[in-house]
């Protein structure tokens, strides 16, 4: 099963149509990741959403989502400064 599991997930890895994002940029600070997200809406023309920010702030709560209760303190806070340091970087207010 696990490595049934394992091709599914790198047939999904290859032939998804999601937006490319930095190994690891998740881990980084928050500007850092806001950096990285927002470096990677403007290279790709996969994205989702009506403008970049939305599309690369899709990609940050999804992450915040998806990891759950698994999440710890410390990073939770750091991702959502990272929200914050986002709109900074499109030039929206942080909220």
């Amino acid at each position: 099963m696990a490595t049934r599991d394992r091709r599914w997930v790198r047939h999904v890895q290859e032939t998804s149509n999601a937006m490319d994002l930095p190994r690891g940029i998740f881990t980084r600070s928050p500007r850092a990741i806001a950096a990285g997200l927002k470096r990677a809406v403007q290279r790709s023309r996969r994205t989702k959403g009506r403008s970049k920010l939305q599309s690369a702030m899709s990609m940050l709560n999804l992450h915040i989502n998806r990891s759950g209760r698994n999440l710890g303190r410390a990073d939770r806070a750091r991702l959502l400064a990272a929200r914050r340091e986002l709109r900074r970087a499109f030039g929206r207010k942080a909220a």
